[in-house]
């Protein structure tokens, strides 16, 4: 899913900031043998005790400062993961406020009144503010080698700036990898991972994970078809290159997989007219459950959407396509998919 399927509702243009870039210090990544000492994680101990700071990304970057950053900018579902770890951000991008002036899923736990908000959907990214903050670091996910939600036009006056630090979740990656990346980053940028919070959130995770292999085991069969729609496309994901997708596999679910040859060209997702809406059937939907995307009442006047077996039997459940990847938040995605699953009766 490395497109956003919100892009179409709200995509804006963003105007050059010009003079802004002369507002800080251009900052680069520096590679370099040093730096990845650390291994995947980061810093070595040799680079703590000196001050100097040190992480190496998932894009294979080793990223390095004299000191650890102390301005973060990241993307909001970044943002919120950090805030869980207790890392809190300067400013962030992406989907933060609702229409209705609320706080967006993909913030959390954060109070988005306390970050500046650089942009709100996609495309969108005021570089002048940015260059404002003074950043010291950008962080977000990738899920196909590009920086999430940094939008091409800007791209290289962004990344001038600072550092950027990207965290798999798509591709290769699953769910649990991505979960301790996260971590890695948040233990890099000061977190202590040690505590009696982190411990019981880890822990949770872990039994609810379990939840849903017993909830696998016990109602076996039950065929899950993952969507997303827009006003004119019902896109149907494969499990094979989302990091959440591919982990609930691991625990035995079994998903409606779309024809490998029509999957658009990043692999995410198969695009259907709502005319062939139909062409899949499955016991279960996960319902893409972002901000712009199609809600069951919305659905609602899509007849062939009325018609799917799993939407007959009212078996459809949200979808949380992008998870926020704390071990906090993904311990009740898994806990809500358990209890979908167990309640399912084949249709299909």
């Amino acid at each position: 899913m490395p497109k956003s399927r919100t892009s179409s509702l709200s995509r804006r243009s963003l105007v050059a900031a010009g003079g802004a870039l002369g507002l800080v210090a251009v900052l680069t990544a520096c590679g370099g043998s040093d730096a990845a000492k650390g291994g995947a994680g980061g810093q070595d101990k040799g680079a703590a005790a000196s001050g100097a700071w040190s992480f190496k990304d998932d894009l294979g970057k080793d990223l390095s400062l004299k000191a650890k950053p102390k301005n973060i900018v990241a993307y909001t579902g970044t943002a919120a993961a950090l805030y869980d770890y207790g890392i809190q951000v300067k400013g962030v991008f992406g989907p933060t406020k609702t229409a209705d002036g609320k706080a967006d899923r993909m913030a959390g736990s954060m109070d988005i009144s306390k970050v500046e908000i650089l942009g709100n959907v996609y495309d969108e990214f005021n570089v002048e503010k940015y260059a404002a903050l003074q950043p010291d670091l950008l962080a977000t996910n990738t899920w196909d080698g590009s920086y999430w939600f940094v939008p091409e036009a800007s791209k290289e006056k962004i990344l001038k700036l600072a550092p950027a630090a990207a965290i798999g979740v798509g591709g290769d990656a699953s769910l649990d990898k991505a979960l301790e990346r996260t971590a890695d980053l948040a233990k890099a940028l000061g977190a202590d991972l040690n505590t009696q919070q982190t411990a019981d959130a880890k822990a949770r995770f872990e039994a609810a994970a379990a939840k849903v292999r017993e909830a696998t085991k016990a109602n076996p069969g039950i065929k899950v078809l993952v969507g997303s729609g827009s006003a004119d496309l019902f896109y149907v994901s494969t499990p094979k290159t989302s990091a959440d997708l591919k982990y609930f596999e691991t625990l035995g679910v079994e998903f409606v997989a779309p024809e490998k040859d029509k999957l658009d060209a990043g692999g995410f997702f198969e695009s259907l007219s709502w005319e062939n809406a139909g062409k899949y059937k499955a016991d279960l939907v996960l319902l893409d459950n972002r901000t712009g995307t199609l809600q069951p009442e919305e659905l609602k006047a899509k007849p062939t959407w009325a018609e799917l077996p799993a939407v007959k039997a009212g078996q459809v459940a949200p979808r949380v396509t992008e998870p926020i990847y704390s071990y906090d938040k993904c311990a009740q995605v898994l806990e809500d998919l358990a209890k979908s699953i167990q309640n399912a009766k084949k249709v299909s």
